[in-house]
This record gives C-alpha cells, structure tokens and sequence, in this order.
C-alpha cells in the first residue's frame, strides 16, 4: 500500500497531513493528540481547547444558511486571456469573488487554474498565504499520517495569495521584470493537480467587506469560518469536483489557517469537501520555539556573537506573553536585530540555500519536540536528479520531517523542482526518491 503523509516544511516549513479511510472519528483524535498552544494572545472569553474553539464555527444549519446562488456563475468567471500572458496555454483558469456573508456584503476573492494534463481525475489543492496579523488563537495539530518539510516560509501576515503563491511560487505563471508581460512556470503545481489559490481573510489582496467594522472583527475563528463558507459555495459553482480528492496547503501565518480549516471541515462532516491532507510551508505555529529558533539559528550561522545568545537564553523568557522584560533581555534583543538588519532575514545567504531566518528550521525542530514522538525511519538524504534535494526524517504516527536544499523563504521561487517534486510524491502518496 503507498503511505500516506503529511509535509510541513518551515525555514522553509511544510506541514503536510493525510487522511485515512479509518474515518472522521480517528482523524479528530489524531488531531486533537497534536493540537497545541501557540502562545498567542487570547481575547478574554477564548478557550485553549480545541473543543471550545470548533464551538465557536458555524452550526450546520448556521451554514446551510450561507450556501447562496451559485448557478450560472461560473460562466461569468472564466478568464479568458490575462494581461500579458503567453500563446499556448493549454488550461483553464477562473477568478471571481465568492459572498461568505450577504448581510455584511463580505466576499473573498479566488483564482482557480485546472490542472495542464488530466484535470478531470487529479486533486484540488487550496493554496493559502499568511493572512491578518491581529488573530488571537492558534494550534497546529497533524493528523494521522505527517511530513514536515523544511524549506520554505511564505510572505507573512497580510499577503495576498494571487500576487506572492500565484504570481512569485506556485502559480502558472511568472511576471517579466518588466512588469507587464507573463511567462510560463515549468513547475507550476498545476503540472500535478487544480489549484486554487484563495484571498482570505476579507481583508487581504482583492478580498472585501462593505462593512468597515469587519476588519477589526478579524480573527482565526472567523476566517475558518469564512473559508468553509467560501469552499462550500465555490463546489456548488464547480459542481463537477464535488468529492474530489482534496487538500489544503499554505504558509506562514498558514500554520494557523491550515490546520485549523481543517479542523471545521472535519467538524461539518461536508461531504462534498473530501479532504485528504494539509501542508504548510514555514509554519508559524508556536510562539516560544518560533522565537527561541529564530536567534538560535542566527547564532549557530554566525550572525549574532556568543555573549549575545547568552544573554538571550539567560534573561528572555519566550514562553510568557511578555518575554523581554528583563532589560538585559532588551539589551540582547536589540543587539541581535542589530547584527542582521542589513541583511535578507527571509534568506540569509541570497541567493542560494535553505536559509530562511524567519521562521528557520531550528524552530521547527523545537516544535517538533514539543510533540515528544520517537523516531520511526532515521534521518536520510531524498535524491533529484542526481543531487541531494535535502533531508528527511520520519517520526511515529508517521510525521515526517523533511528538508529542502538550497531554499530561501520561498521553496517554490529558489527550488522549483525540488518543490514541485516534493509536492508531487506528497499528493500521490509516495515517499520522496532515494538514489
């Protein structure tokens, strides 16, 4: 049988989680066995249990009640040229706004770009950028089978998935310098599957409400609310991938809206929504080992002195909402963002290596040691033409952690084919090459 897993990949973190037919009740308790806190900020009345905050989704008849029109729709939002793109294109692409919330007039905006070959049979993948900065609660959890890739973060809070994913990653497509004309993207993740990328929360790219008091209402309950919603009516637009293998990928503050996505599916039960795995791309999932990583990794790549991450480890407290009290703390905190800013932090060493410094490979191993699981297929290298395309270990419950040579913040930008190969074995369920 081909496993199954999930990859996370952070200093270029990918988060990727697969499903089994072992049904819904096994998933939830693989997730709530890895749902964690992440130190964030709560609002008062916000509960650090994952019972509490699917409470807070929908109801099922709260979300029947936002399924709108959707007929004759679709139609309207096939794009039949883009500005400046190239002969030959031999797929089909929409984009269009979807209503989450007719009362307030909120939508979310979307670009959808079917598969190049066999765009009938291959999975969705729903792509994700780092969205609103002012969320109060999060928790990442993985669910059954897992893979953790290192190797790239993502644009972080307020990104617009159309113009970092689309645009600059993944999508199709590429931008001139010129700024006008397109070009093909040779490994585009179209190549493998339909791709969906989406704008969210509403106040993100070309996302909106007509009600200015939504923004400030923004926050991770709400924008997975919003997302079911958004995928709910999107399926009755495109009826024909209704049951479709599915999946949700993202990065950054995507360590967030990923999992916890995932979580309202799972708690709706929709059956048109056949989610299969998720993955995100330099997560940022844990406040503690996210911050204690970051200056770990700039000391071990020599960009901070020794008396500096001393100081760091003896006096700053990251586990607390407020972890620089101590001046001494203050004084090492300044020094640190002091050694770096003349530099690329999003990739240390431009223009080559996994070299993210923002939410850098030392912090994914720190949250993956919060999860105290043992070690199931020791660390090895995963091949690609030839050359090491990085490195990989696989944990219990089959998390695997895996990295990729060579890339910055953005895997797909610096690494395209070590990406697109990774994403290629994580959606049919294989495991990454060997010699």
């Amino acid at each position: 049988m081909k496993p199954s897993f999930i990859c996370l990949f952070f200093l270029l973190l990918l988060c990727f989680v697969h499903y089994v037919a072992s049904g819904v009740v096994r998933q939830r308790d693989a997730l709530n066995k890895f749902y964690f806190n992440n130190g964030a900020r709560r609002s008062s009345s916000s509960s650090s249990s994952s019972s509490s905050w699917a409470s807070s989704l929908l109801s099922v008849s709260g979300l029947k009640s936002k399924v709108y029109d959707n007929s004759r729709l679709k139609e309207g939002d096939k794009v039949v040229r883009l500005p400046g793109q190239p002969e030959g294109v031999n797929f089909d692409q929409y984009a269009g706004y979807v209503t989450v919330d007719r009362a307030n007039g909120r939508a979310l905006f979307y670009y959808f770009v079917e598969a190049a070959k066999n765009s009938w049979s291959n999975p969705i993948v729903l792509w994700l950028n780092g969205g609103a900065e002012n969320i109060r609660k999060s928790r990442c959890f993985s669910i059954d089978r897992v893979v953790i890739v290192v190797a790239w973060v993502g644009a972080g809070p307020g990104c617009s998935s159309l113009g970092y994913g689309a645009m600059e990653e993944l999508g199709p497509f590429r931008v001139m310098s010129d700024g006008k004309t397109l070009y093909r993207n040779p490994y585009a993740w179209n190549e493998v599957a339909n791709v969906l990328f989406l704008e969210s929360p509403a106040d993100v790219g070309f996302s909106y409400s007509n009600t200015t008091s939504d923004y400030a209402r923004s926050g991770d309950s709400r924008t997975a609310t919003d997302a079911l919603v958004f995928l709910v009516n999107w399926f009755e637009r495109f009826p024909e991938y209704k049951g479709r293998d599915f999946f949700i990928t993202g990065e950054s503050y995507a360590g967030h809206y990923v999992p916890q996505l995932a979580h309202a599916i799972l708690n709706h039960k929709d059956r048109l929504i056949n989610l299969k795995g998720i993955a995100i791309g330099n997560a940022v999932i844990n406040k503690e080992t996210d911050s204690k990583g970051t200056f770990d990794y700039f000391w071990t790549h020599a960009l901070i002195a020794d008396e500096t991450i001393r100081a760091i480890h003896k006096f700053c407290n990251f586990s607390s909402d407020a972890p620089w009290t101590a001046p001494e703390c203050d004084r090492a905190i300044d020094e640190a963002n002091l050694a770096v800013e003349e530099l690329d932090v999003y990739n240390i060493y431009a223009p080559f290596g996994d070299f993210d410094g923002v939410v850098p490979v030392a912090s994914t191993r720190y949250s993956l040691k919060k999860l105290k699981l043992k070690v199931k297929a020791p660390w090895r290298a995963w091949m690609l033409n030839s050359e090491v395309g990085g490195y990989t270990v696989v944990y219990d419950h089959n998390l695997t952690f895996t990295t990729v040579r060579g890339a910055g913040h953005e895997v797909p930008s610096y690494q395209p084919a070590r990406a697109l190969e990774m994403i290629k074995s994580f959606l049919q369920g294989l495991h990454l090459p060997t010699i």
